[in-house]
């Protein structure tokens, strides 16, 4: 898996990305919701800069994973620990999980997959508490 600068827009995006791929595609409604949020402004990212990060994303998970189609998105502990670690600001990893809260939910199905994803975001960065305090009642 590449490294990416800490805190930089492509480690935000590839966490946002890997929430995108997690039940094996992205929707339509997926994609209009990155459209409609204006993601890559949000992280600072380019025209083609989001699409670059997912492109790579991909290839990475292709040429290191021992993938099949139902388990795409089922990433190595360790691997995912390193994925996360990128992003230690926590105005970012706020921004990352409003967004992807919001990217999962774009479809009104969130998968097993997203779930687990975002919850294993919050519980790497320690967020639990926060996270559940700002849930809507």
């Amino acid at each position: 898996m590449r490294h990416y600068p800490r805190n930089s827009p492509q480690a935000a995006a590839r966490i946002l990305a890997l929430l995108a791929i997690a039940d094996g595609h992205v929707s339509r409604p997926e994609i209009q919701a990155l459209d409609r949020l204006r993601v890559p402004e949000q992280l600072g990212l380019d025209g083609p800069g989001w699409h670059d990060v997912l492109t790579v994303l991909c290839q990475d998970l292709l040429l290191t994973m021992d993938l099949t189609w139902a388990d795409v998105c089922q990433i190595d502990e360790r691997t995912l620990r390193q994925i996360f670690d990128d992003v230690d600001d926590p105005v970012l990893r706020w921004r990352i999980l409003q967004i992807g809260t919001a990217l999962v939910e774009a479809d009104g199905d969130v998968t097993e997959s997203e779930g687990r994803l975002l919850a294993t975001a919050v519980d790497h960065w320690g967020l639990q508490h926060d996270f559940i305090d700002l849930a809507p009642a």
